[in-house]
């Protein structure tokens, strides 16, 4: 009966959300891949928002950040937002990396994927830094 309420929502739906099985070895762990992707969209959404009041000029860049933080509607949050959603997408980053070198996704035949994520780590340090000096 229970089964048969849930079929009239959709038959993809009792075979893909409810009775779909998953791999025995899932954990928690795999939960911070979501987590950096939530906090990625968060940078993505903030830095947008951030960018559209910031004036990249050397006399004005101090300025425009305050203006931000006082006179935008709710700047200071957005900021502050942006400034710990980075060190919470850099904790989840370390945290999927370390459970990929716990399970060992490094080795073959998924050693592509594992240096393809060492390079997109790099380029998200530099990225950073870049942010981090740009005030």
């Amino acid at each position: 009966m229970f089964r048969d309420r849930f079929r009239s929502f959709g038959g993809f739906v009792w075979e893909f959300a409810i009775s779909y099985k998953g791999a025995v070895n899932l954990n928690y762990f795999y939960n911070f891949g979501f987590i950096a992707l939530v906090a990625l969209a968060l940078q993505i959404v903030t830095g947008i928002i951030l960018g559209m009041h910031y004036i990249p000029e050397e006399s004005l860049a101090f300025w425009s950040v305050e203006h931000i933080m006082r006179d935008v509607n709710y700047g200071f949050l957005v900021r502050y937002m942006h400034a710990n959603g980075a060190s919470l997408f850099f904790i989840a980053v370390y945290l999927h990396m370390f459970k990929g070198l716990y399970y060992g996704s490094f080795i073959y035949p998924r050693e592509f994927v594992w240096a393809s994520g060492v390079v997109i780590l790099f380029l998200m340090v530099v990225t950073a830094f870049l942010g981090y000096v740009l005030p």
